[in-house]
């Protein structure tokens, strides 16, 4: 930090909530400009969330709404991300709360994430719009030490939903559970796992259980980031929708709802959204201010 600069005010918002006590919170820095690499990650340690968000300006030539375009960088405690959904949730709705409800436009380090913000009967929702995502094939070597590190027998998984590894900003093994049982019942070796991902490149591992044709439940252990499980994960949410519409899983156009963090005592929603011709994928959820 700057010699002798104060430290600027860290917000806490949790995302894809409309209460504090769901969803998942995020540290939010809305002025970074006087924080170095090590003061972003220290604040994100001390705060102890999945991830926090900083704010700086943003780069030359960003296209966006005039004062409503930034750069945004997410540290976990342990180290930066490339790409983060629910703490670009939660930003968004700090700002909406300070110069309004309408276009934001992000720059991070996987691409530009546009942003839209509405606010209706006193809730604040905002909807990202993902990078272009890709879905790529998992080894069966892998995928047996995942299934080792979660202490999942193969036969747990439902075989409609072919293990991957999806990307919509960052990467995700996705792995769908044959019931909610299963998917309730999720006592992983962290250290193991932790290294696979290393490996891999992996941000979280998103564990799915198919309720209905477009409802889903998720969970996601979050190793890399020094955290056991997040509770609500834009990033993998992005993911998911990208893998279930590459592998025919659901329609071109469609709108899923994935539960997440009721397994925490955290319950969050979130909203995915596809769309025909667009192989962006779109996620979006309330936000709430927790505190400062």
């Amino acid at each position: 930090m700057t010699t002798n600069a104060p430290r600027p005010e860290v917000l806490r918002y949790t995302a894809f909530s409309t209460t504090p006590e769901g969803g998942n919170p995020a540290g939010v820095v809305l002025d970074a400009t006087t924080l170095d690499d090590g003061d972003m990650l220290a604040i994100a340690a001390e705060l102890g969330y999945s991830e926090s968000a900083f704010l700086t300006p943003p780069p030359e030539g960003l296209d966006g709404p005039e004062g409503r375009t930034f750069t945004i960088r997410y540290f976990s405690p342990k180290a930066e991300v490339s790409f983060c959904g629910h703490a670009t949730v939660a930003t968004a709705v700090a700002l909406a709360e300070r110069i309004g409800p309408g276009e934001l436009v992000f720059a991070t380090r996987a691409g530009t994430v546009p942003v839209s913000v509405a606010e209706e009967d006193g809730t604040v929702r905002a909807t990202l719009t993902s990078v272009e995502p890709h879905v790529e094939e998992v080894t069966e070597t892998d995928l047996t030490e995942a299934l080792a590190a979660l202490d999942w027998p193969a036969g747990d998984l439902d075989p409609a939903f072919p293990p991957r590894i999806a990307f919509a900003g960052a990467r995700h093994l996705v792995l769908a559970a044959a019931t909610r049982a299963r998917l309730t019942d999720l006592a992983y070796d962290f250290p193991r796992l932790e290294t696979l991902m290393h490996r891999l490149d992996l941000t979280t591992v998103q564990l799915v259980w198919r309720e209905s044709a477009t409802v889903f439940h998720a969970r996601d252990p979050f190793p890399v980031g020094g955290v056991v499980e997040d509770p609500a994960t834009g990033a993998a949410a992005a993911a998911f929708g990208a893998y279930a519409r590459d592998l025919g899983l659901v329609p071109e156009d469609a709108v899923l709802t994935l539960h997440q963090g009721e397994d925490l005592g955290r319950p969050g929603e979130l909203t995915v959204t596809l769309r025909a011709g667009d192989p962006r994928v779109r996620v979006g959820g309330a936000g709430a201010l927790i505190g400062r």
